[in-house]
């Protein structure tokens, strides 16, 4: 047993190997956790700015670390790492179960490593983990954060929600408005784990830009109820409050996993619409069935998560400005920045040339240049 105060440390991996004067540094590299200990840290190193064969030592968030087996049996350690630049695949071979045992499912590491090129992209092969407690620094630069300023955008979306003017439909938004505690979890949460607007500040930069663009262009669909288009955007996502968890990196909370966003959307409507009419307005059935409605089929087809399809005009125009808006985040933030290639180096360099590596969620590689500054 460990005297008090000393680090526990867990060794794993090849314990024969400096039996082996032929072997690799990988190979007879014992891996050690020391949980809670943070070990001195060169320079941390940017994901976005991985070159292949390049030594990584540093502090990384982690996300959905699990423990898996090789063709032959063998187990290994697989996640996914991030930092506020983007994200990589990890794998360490030779891992046990009781490192396993020691590490977080979503949370925040140190280690060493090397990245190597594997299917068009940049992936980790880790040779000593450990976990952490970060600091509020360390938060800044492993979770990607939105580049705008939350509280603009926060006016700018309270704004839009005071335009309301059927009184019920505006009573139910302030009662959303008037809770603090979700309001709070609304400008600080992601949009999502990965894909679209993934990154602190996302879910409310995402809101407000549905709302914008709907406000936009409710004037060339009159027929459209702006209020309940409005009201349904503002609240389509406001589940993912309660689905997702960033305070330990990216990850579904349990509630998330078993129940999801569109499920708990819906019990915090029916929740806020006691609240509303407890304090004396009452919302009109035929409101409350098209605004489960939205909720319901903002994904458009059930394929995509929906539970029904959208059958209102408001609900078809929600559904696909929702889609337009994060496939639009996604394609501007892949092609059109300079997110997708290391720092200091000629985008026409990285893989694939003048075309990212294949988006999977827009089923094509993207074309980067601008049209209008390439030579012919």
């Amino acid at each position: 047993m460990n005297a008090p105060g000393m680090m526990r440390c867990v060794y794993a991996g090849d314990h024969n190997a400096h039996h082996d004067q032929h072997r690799t540094r990988s190979h007879h590299l014992a891996v050690t956790l020391c949980r809670g200990t943070m070990p001195d840290v060169t320079q941390h190193i940017n994901i976005k700015s991985f070159t292949p064969n390049q030594f990584i030592d540093g502090t990384y968030a982690i996300q959905n670390c699990q423990l898996g087996q090789t063709r032959t049996g063998k187990p290994f350690l697989k996640c996914l790492l991030q930092d506020a630049t983007g994200r990589a695949p990890g794998r360490m071979w030779n891992a046990t179960e009781e490192l396993f045992s020691q590490l977080p499912t979503n949370g925040f590491v140190w280690l060493e490593g090397q990245t190597q090129p594997y299917q068009g992209e940049m992936q980790v092969i880790i040779q000593k983990i450990a976990a952490i407690n970060p600091t509020q620094e360390d938060l800044a630069m492993l979770l990607p954060t939105t580049d705008r300023d939350v509280e603009e955008m926060f006016s700018q979306l309270y704004m839009l929600v005071m335009s309301l003017e059927n009184p019920a439909i505006k009573a139910l938004a302030e009662t959303y408005m008037a809770d603090a505690a979700l309001m709070e979890k609304f400008r600080v949460a992601p949009a999502a784990m990965t894909l679209h607007h993934a990154y602190l500040g996302g879910l409310l930069e995402h809101t407000l830009s549905l709302m914008q663009l709907a406000d936009g262009m409710l004037e060339h669909y009159p027929q459209l109820n702006r209020d309940i288009v409005l009201m349904g955007l503002f609240l389509h996502d406001l589940g993912k409050t309660s689905e997702l968890t960033w305070q330990t990196g990216f990850g579904y909370t349990d509630e998330g996993q078993l129940v999801g966003h569109i499920g708990r959307g819906l019990t915090m409507l029916h929740d806020y619409i006691r609240q509303c009419e407890a304090d004396g307005t009452k919302v009109p059935t035929p409101i409350v069935m098209v605004l489960e409605h939205i909720i319901l089929s903002h994904h458009g087809k059930p394929e995509f998560g929906a539970l029904k399809i959208p059958s209102t005009p408001e609900a078809i125009f929600i559904s696909h400005l929702d889609d337009l808006d994060a496939k639009m985040q996604m394609a501007i933030s892949t092609s059109r920045s300079d997110d997708d290639q290391a720092e200091g180096t000629d985008p026409n360099e990285q893989a694939g040339g003048n075309f990212t590596e294949k988006i999977w969620a827009l089923e094509t590689r993207l074309y980067r240049p601008d049209p209008t500054t390439v030579s012919e």
